[in-house]
């Protein structure tokens, strides 16, 4: 079963959070949501699991109980074990018994906090926090697991462990879908969707998104920025020509999925 959204739009009051935005998440796949703060990423995940009502368009959801769900806050209680948190949230879904203490031991295995499991919640560093929250989420195997940044702010060993539980609950599968402020993240996606401003400017797999970059790419290397709809990069220069002519002394390049997320931001903007 495929689930997401369908044209989808949010209102709060006058403003428009999410405005026609499809999502499609399949079952063992792992999709991403990629966009700066305030682009309705948030929201987007939010209505996907029904915790805000959709103004338009449609969600295709499972039953609560197969829904596995992270918000960007972790959703931990602080006050609780390590222990306690599995526990409360798998009796959350109906789980007791050694059903759940079974559950419980693999996934404390799997996240590497079999060690803490009698520490506080809120003792625990971030990255700690942020593979407990999502070892709760997955605890009753949901068949959708979403996630809004579970990875913002942590270290660079937590985020690669953390995205292997993602993609091992995929590999499951869960049908998988994070929010994500890093682009370098996108590359693991099998579909990513681009937002702005509330809305889709880029969908696709990752080398369908740069397959799609508009006009031409060019580098500058050194001087002064150059011309035209252009980006320091490293030492040198990135210059968008959406015409497709670069100007004088920039040099053809191919673009990344880096590139193709500022192109994408700059032709919505420009209409191009």
């Amino acid at each position: 079963m495929t689930w997401g959204l369908e044209a989808a739009s949010v209102r709060f009051g006058p403003r428009v959070a999410l405005d026609q935005v499809t999502l499609t998440v399949r079952p063992s796949t792992v999709g991403v949501v990629v966009g700066g703060d305030g682009s309705g990423k948030s929201t987007c995940l939010r209505a996907l699991v029904g915790l805000v009502r959709l103004s338009g368009g449609t969600a295709r959801r499972p039953p609560k109980r197969a829904i596995g769900y992270v918000p960007a806050t972790a959703g931990l209680y602080v006050d609780l074990t390590v222990e306690e948190n599995l526990a409360f949230s798998g009796r959350a879904y109906g789980m007791t018994g050694p059903e759940l203490a079974s559950r419980s031991t693999e996934l404390l295995e799997q996240i590497g906090l079999a060690d803490a499991r009698d520490r506080l919640g809120g003792h625990l560093s971030g990255g700690m926090q942020r593979k407990l929250a999502v070892g709760t989420a997955l605890l009753h195997r949901p068949a959708l697991l979403v996630l809004d940044e579970p990875t913002t702010g942590i270290d660079p060993v937590s985020r690669a462990e953390l995205w292997r539980l993602i993609s091992g609950a995929a590999a499951e599968g869960a049908a998988v879908v994070a929010s994500t402020t890093y682009v370098d993240e996108a590359r693991r996606a099998s579909t990513l969707t681009l937002l702005e401003g509330g809305r889709s400017i880029a969908t696709g797999s990752p080398s369908q998104v740069v397959a799609a970059v508009p006009g031409r790419l060019g580098v500058v290397r050194g001087g002064a920025q150059p011309p035209g709809l252009s980006w320091r990069w490293g030492r040198t220069w990135r210059v968008w020509a959406p015409s497709g002519v670069l100007p004088v002394g920039a040099e053809p390049q191919q673009p990344d999925l880096e590139d193709a997320v500022v192109i994408a931001a700059l032709a919505d903007g420009h209409g191009a």
